[in-house]
């Protein structure tokens, strides 16, 4: 199986005509890898992957970090059924500009999308839920 489809797939244009997400990671829960990203992803860390598929009662105080980037919780409902999904905005970069980042969890991968700077949340979630709809129907 090709995990990069799936990451190509997260980088199409959405409905309304724009790419909304320029980073994306698919990434394995046990044992915890990398299965494929965008360049930008692909130094996420076996802790960072850790810490997000595990206990996250503290990330409304201490954020996680996703590739050394550093994010604040939105909402977390990665094990809500139907939703599965962890939203999160990254801290500013140098030039000011913060982004909407999404966490999907399917029964054995954690799929992650940062959004472009235009990009609302939304946009970058409806793109991660439908790999994660697609994976959880697939049992993976």
């Amino acid at each position: 199986m090709s995990w990069q489809s799936y990451i190509d797939n997260m980088k199409t244009v959405d409905a309304s005509g724009k790419i909304p997400v320029a980073e994306a990671a698919i990434c394995g829960m046990a044992p915890e890898s990398v299965w494929a990203s965008t360049p930008g992803f692909a130094n996420i860390t076996v802790e960072e992957i850790k810490r997000l598929a595990g206990n996250r009662k503290d990330f409304g105080q201490s954020g996680p970090t996703i590739a050394g980037m550093k994010c604040r919780l939105i909402r977390d409902n990665l094990d809500t059924d139907g939703l599965f999904c962890l939203d999160l905005k990254s801290s500013a970069d140098a030039e000011g500009n913060a982004y909407n980042v999404c966490v999907g969890k399917s029964l054995k991968a954690l799929v992650i999308a940062k959004g472009t700077k235009e990009a609302n949340g939304g946009q970058v979630s409806g793109k991660v839920f439908s790999v994660v709809d697609y994976l959880r129907k697939a049992a993976m």
